[in-house]
């Protein structure tokens, strides 16, 4: 798809901040074994022949530089195009986990002068999982003659942290935070011309300090915002609970099928990891194990990562145990988060409940 580059935002806070993103920017958190969040929204944009990409880093970048490196693994190291990181600006005093702060897309707005030869811009936070065919998303924007085209999915549950919109036949007339059961809820992705984004950011300069979306709502009535419904499924990570709960959704085989498609592959930085090594006399039961791995105990209902060691007569179930983290013999670990470099002693117990996540920073720095 020769006709839009892609523009992803990273610089932002949650509203619901915890030990494992003290260290590590919301797009960095690992997911599934052995991917990070800013996997997914930056795969779509490949997978649709996007060839430049700016990524606008927050303050706390390191881990994003350390996964994205050139995008090699993305196919974006390139004379031509490939991915360009950008600085994040410092955070206004709009409302706590905002997206598209406008300070971040005026200070970049380089990024945008320098293309003369495609004229449209997805424009993604990293915050939802999901698998999305954005060349459709670009044509319905091109046919429909919409100013923006916003990304939108019916709400299955109440969500705090998302923006909702209100609508007149398929047209953006009311903007909210936080959605209910039903509400059309946006998800933080959305296709416009370069020249109309450049000319909102110009409109919108002095009150840079917003989200784009919240200064845009005395507009709405001269600014053509139409939805384009997405009805995959998606999972939004806004805080340690959702962030588990949802996770825990892709042990499901339909669920893991639906994100991991085979037509529109999730890359990730590649490791040089052998396979898992399963122990005789080890179980795992329904569980995700990335490579690297060495399983001795037990594992049950788990997502464990790259490079970790579950010794004879250890028990991992029900939790999410991060790159090179060794559990050793009698030690349980269940209903909890463990951040990466732990070690958990033997005979001891890590146990949380499903409705209190029990979570252990990172072992080390």
């Amino acid at each position: 798809m020769d006709r839009a580059i892609g523009l992803i935002t990273t610089n932002y806070s949650t509203k619901n901040p915890s030990v494992l993103t003290a260290a590590r920017p919301p797009a960095a958190l690992p997911v599934a074994g052995r991917y990070r969040m800013v996997d997914f929204v930056l795969s779509n944009m490949v997978n649709a022949g996007l060839r430049t990409v700016g990524m606008i880093l927050p303050s706390n970048y390191r881990a994003l530089l350390d996964h994205l490196e050139s995008g090699k693994d993305w196919s974006l190291d390139r004379k031509h195009g490939g991915l360009f990181m950008l600085p994040g600006t410092a955070y206004g005093t709009t409302r706590s986990g905002a997206r598209f702060l406008i300070r971040d897309m005026v200070q970049n707005k380089v990024f945008l002068d320098k293309e003369t030869t495609r004229p449209y811009v997805i424009v993604s936070a990293a915050n939802i999982i999901y698998n999305m065919d954005y060349q459709a998303l670009v044509d319905e924007h091109a046919k429909s003659g919409a100013d923006i085209t916003v990304v939108t999915h019916k709400a299955e549950e109440t969500n705090i942290s998302l923006m909702g919109f209100r609508t007149d036949n398929g047209r953006v007339v009311g903007v909210h935070n936080g959605v209910e059961y039903g509400d059309t809820e946006f998800l933080d992705c959305f296709v416009v011309s370069i020249d109309i984004l450049k000319q909102l950011l110009s409109w919108y300069q002095s009150i840079d300090y917003l989200d784009l979306f919240e200064a845009m709502v005395p507009d709405l009535d001269r600014v053509n915002v139409q939805t384009y419904d997405f009805d995959g499924p998606t999972l939004a990570v806004f805080s340690s609970k959702c962030f588990y709960k949802n996770s825990m959704k892709l042990l499901d085989p339909e669920m893991d099928d639906q994100i991991f498609q085979e037509e529109r592959p999730v890359y990730t930085k590649a490791h040089d990891n052998p396979p898992a090594k399963y122990e005789p006399g080890c179980k795992v039961v329904n569980s995700m194990v990335a490579a690297g791995t060495r399983i001795a105990g037990c594992v049950e209902n788990s997502i464990i990562g790259r490079d970790v060691i579950v010794e004879a007569g250890a028990t991992v179930r029900d939790a999410i145990v991060m790159q090179s983290c060794v559990i050793e013999s009698g030690a349980k670990v269940e209903s909890a988060i463990v951040d990466r470099d732990n070690v958990i002693p033997a005979r001891t117990e890590l146990r949380g409940t499903r409705e209190n996540i029990l979570i252990k920073g990172k072992g080390r720095d």
